[in-house]
């Protein structure tokens, strides 16, 4: 596949989502263009922490993930907060 052709198809896949995925998208693209440009970014991390960080992003990335307005509301229905 070209790189025209890869483009074209990435097109096409945004251009079918939702406004919430769309979002959530682009803050995936940011982070991964932003991570590529950032090589100062595991200073300080430990490995455990590394470690950590990265088998999280690997549950996003599988959709395993909590949206978060979903967690704020049940911990406000836990602690009875509004």
């Amino acid at each position: 596949m070209s790189t025209d052709e890869i483009k074209l198809q990435i097109f096409r896949q945004v251009d079918t989502l939702d406004a919430t995925k769309l979002k959530e998208f682009y803050g995936v693209l940011l982070n991964y263009v932003n991570s590529k440009k950032e090589t100062t970014e595991w200073i300080g991390v430990s490995k455990a922490e590394q470690k950590g960080i990265e088998a999280a992003i690997k549950e996003l990335n599988q959709g395993k993930g909590i949206v978060h307005q979903d967690v704020m509301t049940a911990l406000r229905n836990k602690t009875g907060h509004a």
